[in-house]
C-alpha cells in the first residue's frame, strides 16, 4: 500500500485514491464536495486538549508534541488506530488529509508512524 500525505486546502484528484482526514475538526472554508473525503476518522486526531497544547507552544517543542501524541496513540486511540488500518488494508493507494500548515510538523506524521507497522503486516 502507498500512503500519501497532502493538505486538505490542495485540490483532491484521482490519483489521491482513498481520502481520509485525519484531523477532529473540519477544515474551515472547505466544502465536502471540495475535500473529496472517504473517510473521516477524527478519533485518531490529536485530542482538543493535546491540538490547543500544540497551536499554543513555540515552535521549538515540535519533539514534546510529537511525543504527548505518540502516547495518546498508544492509549486512549488505539483501537481508534487499529481500525483505521483494518479499514485501509484493501486500498493500494491512501491519502491522509490534514489542515495544518507545516508538512513536516503536524500530527499526519506521528499518525503515519503508528499506522506503517499495521499497514505491513
Amino acid at each position: 500500500m502507498e500512503l500519501r500525505r497532502k493538505r486538505a486546502y490542495d485540490t483532491a484528484s484521482a490519483d489521491d485514491g482513498f481520502r481520509v482526514l485525519v484531523d477532529r475538526l473540519w477544515p474551515r472554508g472547505v466544502s465536502k464536495e471540495r475535500a473529496g473525503i472517504d473517510l473521516w476518522a477524527k478519533d485518531t486526531a490529536p485530542t482538543t486538549e493535546l491540538r490547543r497544547d500544540w497551536h499554543a507552544a513555540p515552535d521549538d517543542e515540535w519533539d514534546v508534541y510529537a511525543d504527548r501524541y505518540r502516547v495518546q496513540l498508544a492509549g486512549e486511540s488505539a483501537a481508534a488506530v487499529r481500525e483505521l488500518a483494518e479499514t485501509l488494508h484493501p486500498h493500494p493507494v491512501v491519502t491522509l488529509v490534514y489542515a495544518a500548515h507545516d508538512p513536516a510538523h503536524n500530527h499526519v506524521v506521528v499518525l503515519e508512524e503508528a499506522l506503517r507497522p499495521l499497514l505491513d503486516r
